[in-house]
């Protein structure tokens, strides 16, 4: 009695079994599978067939080994929690797909080393990697430069790094941010930081400096761009009595909206708020946040297209300018006391 297993068992065929029932070799269901034209037609409507009636479905990785191309993406970004990043991976996942890829994506947690781990792990799965607002100190970002898999840089500008890179213009924003303070009267601002790795803090926090041509005397107090850490320090930094509170990003200005009510400290009547990146929850919260506005849906296109362009043609695209962000004036500001 023969031990082969049931046509009338979907989902379970091998190649063998499709060749098998077609009549053919494994290496021309293979052909067949991978879109070769060198397959008679005949041939290839047989293993068609045969493929449908036994419900065959080709492994991806063994279709992707005869291809020379996974067909995947890997991102890596350093927190999955944070809204901000949706809508970047979402518009760089509309090109992927549109393509024919897929996106793997993987959250560092914010660590140096576990990304760059993670990014030489997935190189090996992946046809290409993206790496979003990068922890990853400049030696190792060398190190991904000179592996042959396609490799780009979202919310990171690093000079001397052979990757295409794009990022937002913080500098100018938060320039222009801090120009708006400084003619509502403030004078004396905390800076609540995020992580002190991130490019994206550091650049703010240079703006902010920078702000001392509008008058402004600013101190920083580091958190980690979360709600609950900047909630942690909002009392360190009422401590300089400033008149205004710049947060790194929406969820610090959050977090320091909540201290603050907690505290019986009014905004903006007692003390100023501001956020960045104007994330959904922005105009949400009471008082409305004044913040930035940054592109994000067009990061993520730009940061597709560098990387279509790379594995189109195989040579590493020039990176464009900064895309710009705008400031949006709400409730959380006023006067300075």
């Amino acid at each position: 009695m023969s031990a082969s297993r049931p046509a009338s068992q979907p989902g379970r065929a091998t190649i063998a079994t499709v060749a098998e029932a077609a009549g053919v070799s494994i290496a021309t269901v293979s052909r067949v599978m991978t879109g070769s034209s060198a397959v008679k037609p005949e041939l290839a409507e047989r293993v068609h067939e045969a493929a449908t009636r036994l419900a065959y479905r080709p492994s991806r990785a063994a279709r992707g080994l005869a291809l020379g191309s996974m067909r995947n993406i890997g991102v890596i970004l350093p927190d999955l929690t944070n809204a901000y990043f949706f809508d970047v991976v979402n518009e760089m996942h509309r090109g992927a797909a549109q393509c024919g890829y897929r996106m793997l994506v993987a959250d560092s947690s914010g660590d140096p080393a576990e990304e760059l781990d993670t990014a030489m792990d997935l190189l090996s799965q992946v046809d290409g990697l993206v790496l979003l607002s990068s922890r990853i100190p400049t030696a190792g970002l060398k190190q991904l430069a000179r592996n042959p898999a396609p490799t780009v840089l979202i919310n990171r500008v690093e000079l001397g790094i052979d990757l295409p890179m794009i990022a937002v213009d913080n500098f100018t924003a938060t320039m222009q941010l801090c120009s708006r303070l400084a003619q509502l009267g403030h004078r004396r601002a905390v800076y609540i930081g995020g992580s002190e790795l991130a490019w994206q803090n550091r650049e703010r926090w240079r703006a902010v400096q920078s702000s001392s041509a509008f008058g402004i005397e600013a101190t920083q107090v580091t958190a980690d761009g979360t709600v609950e850490g900047a909630y942690a320090v909002v009392q360190q930094a009422l401590a300089h009595d400033p008149t205004v509170l710049i947060c790194f990003n929406d969820l610090s200005a959050i977090g320091v909206l909540s201290a603050l009510r907690d505290a019986g400290v009014r905004v903006p009547a007692d003390v100023s708020v501001t956020g960045f990146d104007d994330i959904v929850l922005a105009r949400h919260v009471v008082p409305r946040l004044t913040t930035v506005t940054t592109p994000r849906a067009e990061l993520g296109r730009r940061g597709w297209e560098l990387m279509q362009a790379m594995l189109d043609g195989g040579e590493r695209p020039d990176s464009p300018p900064a895309l710009e962000a705008r400031v949006v004036v709400r409730d959380s500001t006023g006067p300075a006391r």
